[in-house]
């Protein structure tokens, strides 16, 4: 019963407070979780301690105690609803612990298999040798160590590596889309999202932009107009000065250096978390891709003879930034490096640890699912992840389904003895500490003592004010000071810190306690945790009688902290990092810099620092006794206190910005080179002016380069095999010269598609007409994206939209783009039974984004029946390939469709299976028989991933098809794709969509180009299959209030077309 009596006493103090539980509970931005937002609420602290820290049952005694007790004072009825409401709130907290242990088990279990799986599919060749081998750091995705640069670890080697860099001439871009960041007086702590993220990566883009080699380094964010920030905020560009620590000069070019370039996208005078960037972040790619693609024009003209100077990497920091990275780096073809800072699975596991909210809330709060599926994502389009210990790379990204510690160990071995990996693919994590700038740390010898009598100049300047607000709390400022420097958080392990120094009396007589926790004004204004531990260390003050031996100053600015580091070796002093889990630890580095020897924590990055510096003590944070021992070891032994001084000095350098900045050249310069390429060495930028009607690309020679006929199920990756795409009765020189006669009539096609488009450019058209596709000269491109699985609706649509189209209130002609899940022959099909030409569309995205087709005639009679009049892009082919598994993908496709079987009583039938007829080589497809019975998107992508295979599911025809393409591809991409190869603008773009579509359907509305839903077609009554089970709501990545979306009204007849082109501009009243 002695729980119940606690139990008791706090329910009597949460009487004693007032009504906060009522509320608390009835204010939805308040919540019983001891968050750190929101004000100090005593209610709260009790109500988690009752939660917290008994039995259910003990809960439930007190209920019914208190109901025995019912009374008609006002007290008692109230005691009587807590006690209920507090008891449903211990049951759902154990609820939610039940539910999650048995996810985290089923978790374990699909690992487990898919590890399992991925072996056995490679095991015919596995030796002994791979099977437990750790390897040293190879690559997951093909590259050897065989080249590598070795890491730079002395200052005198750093003239010699940057002679041999000297003459590169790299584009680098670094993305970072949340918080406010700029260059100079950083506001940091400003709010959650301009933290340490915004410091580091400035601080990278600016020492990037000074080494040898590194020409430009553009940081990509959002430009910011609200008036609640600073105006500077809105500026487009701002060059980042370099620092004077820079001791690497090289040529100084007009475009080069080191430039935050803000992209507006999302709200424009709006300053919003990044909770809720998510909608936005199409957008922002396209905004993107439309600064690079003119930066790479102008470094051309500047450094590259003419040629585009692409990106060597696209580096993202975050999971925003990490989703719009891979598609900026699929949209490109160039590789891509990611940092996660901060990781959803970890913050999502130790939210629901904690048993206070469930699933649901939390998503609702953090978007954190949708954040979790960019960091997946991130994994899939990763050269190389960037992490700052191994604790990072073992604990943390080991939650996510697509990296597996084991899995790459047997990835790594296999390709160290050039064995296939039958399509799998790992990113390669690589551990790059965070860098340092050390250029204004000056450090000291002598003590205070010697510093008075020996410096004449100390009386010339006098010391910081933080050195007295500190100084006042001691009765004997001159001893040695132990300072630990951390948020009043109970996983910095603060009171563990003064338990130990209170009960180690000869701790207590040698040295003091400095505790700078943050800032504060009045406790009760703190956050809720903040509050309760900063209460919880003034208690064991008071307990251990430490008045005149601890310091908590109130307050500092940001530009004390090294003043304090400063007093704290003057003092000959520790530096104590005692939390549960560090993730890095940078004020272990920054305590170094100054000559402080270090108490860490052994959990996480200290362990890495403490490799590497060997400057101090590591223990364990739950032993209070270790803790003391170390302290008072390091303070007494003078001479141990001297040699860790010297050890962290002598190597703090290898913490230097132009130490990391050189070991993340050499990780870059591993990477596979990638870039856009085509099959022409004509500028692609030739003529850029896209109004002009004589404006081209290239040559319909040059066409002819990469352009060849195709038949749907063509599986010959060679050129030289186009004879298996032709009619069986054709011989192979036959088929030649039909390649020729094809690629001379797609230039007539194109003449007759633009005598039907308007009768306007017909002088101009006649005489360009062969130099370029007429994409590149259409002044609107129409793009009909509708997933009806009704041939009929599908045709009736598209004959609507053109009809729309022939009105002389557009300006311009209006070029069409069919986009689908077709493939080639079944488009050829419809365009025939509707009575349509293929030379009425510019262009055709098949097979769900996996393949693009340029019309071509027939007309001439150059091709037999049984060939179509169409051209495929095979430099899209390359451009999508990117970590494709092909066969090997297919293969365990093939074994899980055998797998998914329906069950009618004692009869077993297949419910998958393989379509032969529609699969290419870069679209595996299946047949759904009864797509109720077959598992959600983001199970089968996460059943993918777990087997280290890349690729992008979806389901089209309302569940009965199912393809699996490049993870890169998609029909989003294919139209930026166009944008990249033909200068075709994206906001001169109008994509018409249903109200529902495909699982590809959310990355259709988003971006700069316009939206149209056309209400009726593809009613959410037939998709709400393919959607019922999304990871999170559609709300949360389409912006449903961008003006550049709209609606139609009832229906989608000529008028209600015309109407919602009217209200996007594009039709003039």
């Amino acid at each position: 019963m002695a729980g119940n009596d606690w139990i008791n006493s706090y329910l009597e103090a949460i009487l004693d407070v007032g009504p906060g539980i009522d509320g608390a509970k009835s204010s939805k931005s308040s919540s019983l979780l001891l968050r750190e937002r929101g004000r100090f609420s005593p209610t709260r602290y009790f109500v988690e301690e009752v939660i917290t820290g008994f039995d259910e049952t003990d809960l439930h005694r007190s209920w019914v105690k208190a109901a025995a007790m019912r009374s008609p004072q006002e007290r008692n009825t109230r005691l009587e609803n807590m006690c209920w409401r507090i008891w449903n709130l211990a049951r759902k907290k154990k609820q939610i612990e039940g539910e999650e242990a048995q996810r985290m088990a089923k978790r374990r279990l699909e690992r487990e298999r898919g590890r399992r799986d991925a072996t056995a599919d490679m095991s015919e060749d596995l030796s002994e040798g791979e099977k437990g081998d750790v390897v040293s750091d190879i690559s997951a995705h093909g590259d050897s160590t065989r080249g590598r640069m070795p890491r730079i670890s002395s200052v005198d080697a750093i003239e010699a590596w940057a002679s041999q860099h000297k003459e590169k001439k790299l584009y680098i871009v670094l993305v970072s889309i949340h918080g406010l960041i700029r260059g100079e007086n950083m506001e940091l702590g400003r709010d959650s999202d301009t933290g340490g993220q915004v410091k580091y990566v400035v601080e990278l883009a600016r020492a990037l932009g000074t080494m040898p080699g590194v020409y430009r380094v553009d940081l990509l964010t959002r430009q910011i107009l609200a008036p609640d920030v600073d105006w500077t905020y809105g500026e487009p560009t701002e060059m980042l000065r370099p620092g004077s620590s820079d001791s690497f000069m090289h040529e100084i070019g007009e475009s080069s250096g080191s430039f935050i370039v803000r992209i507006p996208f999302g709200p424009r005078d709006k300053y919003i978390p990044k909770e809720h960037l998510w909608p936005y972040i199409p957008e922002f790619v396209d905004g993107a891709l439309n600064h690079i693609l003119n930066m790479s024009k102008v470094l051309g003209e500047q450094i590259g003879g003419g040629q585009p100077v692409w990106p060597v990497a696209i580096h993202g920091h975050y999971a925003d930034a990490g989703d719009s990275a891979a598609l900026l780096s699929g949209s490109l073809n160039v590789p891509m490096l990611f940092t996660g800072h901060s990781l959803g699975r970890d913050k999502l596991e130790q939210l629901l640890k904690q048993g206070r909210q469930s699933r649901e809330e939390i998503n609702a709060m953090y978007k954190i699912m949708r954040r979790i599926e960019a960091e997946e994502l991130s994994l899939d389009s990763s050269e190389i992840v960037i992490t700052s210990t191994r604790q990072e790379i073992e604990q943390q990204w080991n939650l996510y389904d697509g990296f597996d510690v084991p899995l790459e160990r047997k990835l790594r071995a296999r390709i160290k003895r050039n064995v296939s990996c039958y399509g799998r693919y790992m990113p390669r994590m690589v551990i790059m500490t965070p860098g340092m700038e050390f250029n204004n740390i000056v450090v000291h010898d002598g003590d205070m003592d010697g510093d008075a009598e020996g410096n004449e100049e100390s009386s010339a300047s006098p010391d910081p004010p933080i050195w007295f607000e500190i100084m006042r709390f001691f009765t004997n400022p001159r001893k040695p000071m132990i300072l630990a420097l951390a948020r009043p958080d109970p996983k910095k392990n603060i009171t563990t810190l003064v338990k130990a120094f209170g009960e180690c009396r000869p701790l207590r007589e040698l040295a003091n306690l400095t505790l700078v926790m943050g800032n504060r004004d009045a406790i009760d204004e703190m956050s809720s945790t903040n509050a309760s531990v900063l209460t919880s260390v003034l208690k064991l003050i008071d307990k251990y009688d430490l008045y005149g031996q601890v310091a908590y100053p109130k307050h500092h600015k940001q530009s004390d902290v090294p003043d304090i580091y400063r007093l704290a070796a003057k003092t000959k002093g520790v530096f104590i990092n005692p939390a549960f889990i560090e993730p890095f630890g940078l004020t272990l580095i920054e305590a170094a810099a100054y000559g402080l020897p270090i108490v860490a924590t052994k959990n996480g990055g200290p362990v890495d620092i403490h490799r590497v510096l060997d400057n101090g003590l590591l223990v364990d944070p739950h032993d209070q006794q270790s803790i003391s021992d170390a302290l008072l070891k390091l303070v007494a032994d003078k001479q141990l206190w001297a040699r860790c001084r010297q050890n962290g000095l002598k190597n703090i350098h290898l913490f230097s910005w132009p130490e990391h900045c050189k070991t993340y050249l050499t990780r870059i310069a591993i990477c596979r080179p990638r870039h856009p390429q085509w099959q022409s060495s004509n500028d692609l930028y030739e003529n850029s002016d896209s109004d002009s009607p004589g404006n081209s690309l290239r040559d319909i020679h040059d066409i002819s380069l990469n352009l060849k006929l195709s038949l749907d199920g063509e599986k010959n990756e060679e050129s030289g095999s186009l004879d298996n795409a032709l009619d069986s009765e054709d011989s192979m020189g036959d088929g030649k010269s039909k390649l020729e006669s094809a690629v001379l009539t797609f230039s007539k096609g194109v003449v007759k598609a633009t005598r039907k488009a308007g009768s306007s450019e017909k002088a101009d058209q006649s005489g360009n007409a062969s130099k370029s596709p007429m994409l590149r000269r259409r002044r609107h491109i129409f793009v009909i994206a509708i997933d009806s699985d009704s041939d009929t609706e599908l045709i009736e649509t598209i004959q609507k939209i053109i009809e729309a189209a022939r009105t002389d209130k557009i300006s311009g002609s209006i070029g069409f783009i069919l986009s689908t899940a077709l493939t080639v022959s079944e488009i050829h099909s419809l365009l025939v039974s509707g009575g349509m030409l293929a030379t009425d569309f510019d262009a055709f995205i098949c097979n769900s984004g996996s393949e693009l087709y340029y019309p071509s005639s027939n007309s001439d009679g150059m091709l037999s029946p049984s060939e179509l009049p169409f051209v495929v892009d095979l430099d899209y082919h390359s451009h999508i390939e990117y970590r494709w598994g092909s066969e090997g993908l297919r293969k365990t496709l093939v074994k899980w469709a055998a797998s998914t079987v329906d069950r009618q009583g004692e009869k077993e039938e297949k419910n998958v299976t393989e379509d032969e007829k529609r699969s290419t080589n870069y679209c595996h497809a299946f047949e759904v028989k009864n797509p109720a019975s077959v598992p959600p998107v983001k199970e089968l992508r996460k059943m993918m991933r777990i087997q280290a295979l890349r690729c992008h599911v979806l389901y089209s025809y309302n569940g009965t098809k199912l393809h699996v393409i490049p993870v890169l591809a998609s029909r989003a991409q294919a139209l930026r794709y166009l944008y990249i190869r033909w200068g075709v603008e994206l906001s001169n773009m109008v994509v018409f969509v249903g109200e529902s579509g495909n699982t590809d359907y959310e990355g259709l509305l988003g971006g700069v180009h316009k939206t149209i839903i056309l209400s009726g077609v593809c009613s959410k009554k037939m998709q709400s299959q393919l959607h019922a089970i999304r990871s999170y709501p559609l709300e949360d990545v389409v912006p449903f209030d961008s003006p550049n979306l709209v609606q139609t009204t009832e229906g989608c007849d000529t008028n209600d077309i015309q109407m919602a082109l009217g209200k996007l501009g594009i039709l003039k009243g």
